[in-house]
């Protein structure tokens, strides 16, 4: 399938990147909130962590990094990565788009699947989340549902208020 790239403009891929990167802050509060709810003996480093280190490891940045640089090494990518996911997000078609309730999640679930059983396993990050465990899918799914709904309705606010705003004379 091709995608007219060429039909989207600075403006939307902007407007992805923004949704993204707002929508992660409610993955993340879901990704801990659940994960603090799981039992004591349940509780591991979540994805993002582990994901982080591996790719500074590989990099050969890791043994330069501190505790508090790995901390903020991990949040930058993880808000750069739902804020790269974003932008694909604008490469959508705009109607399917404009069925954010149903979209997004949809979306964030396809991240999910890309990321979780093609990408990080191909590129040695994480395990396959065939072979992860089921509480940890599960927390993963939750919150790819709600960064999928919420960077739905994050672009097509953004959408809204640029349309408003070329109108107003």
């Amino acid at each position: 399938m091709r995608l007219p790239i060429e039909n989207v403009s600075t403006s939307s891929l902007l407007k992805g990147s923004l949704a993204g990167l707002s929508a992660t802050w409610p993955m993340t509060a879901t990704m801990l909130g659940l994960r603090d709810r799981l039992p004591q003996e349940w509780l591991f480093a979540l994805p993002p962590r582990k994901i982080s280190m591996r790719a500074a490891k590989k990099a050969g940045l890791l043994s330069h990094l501190n505790r508090k640089e790995r901390t903020r090494f991990t949040w930058l990518s993880h808000f750069g990565f739902g804020a790269g996911a974003g932008i694909l997000y604008a490469l959508l078609p705009g109607g399917l788009r404009r069925l954010y309730p149903l979209a997004g999640p949809a979306y964030g679930m396809t991240v999910w699947a890309a990321a979780y059983l093609g990408l990080m396993p191909a590129l040695g990050l994480y395990p396959s989340a065939l072979r992860d465990r089921k509480s940890r899918n599960w927390l993963m799914v939750a919150s790819h549902l709600v960064w999928g709904l919420c960077l739905g309705a994050a672009y097509g606010l953004l959408q809204s208020a640029g349309k408003k705003a070329a109108a107003v004379p």
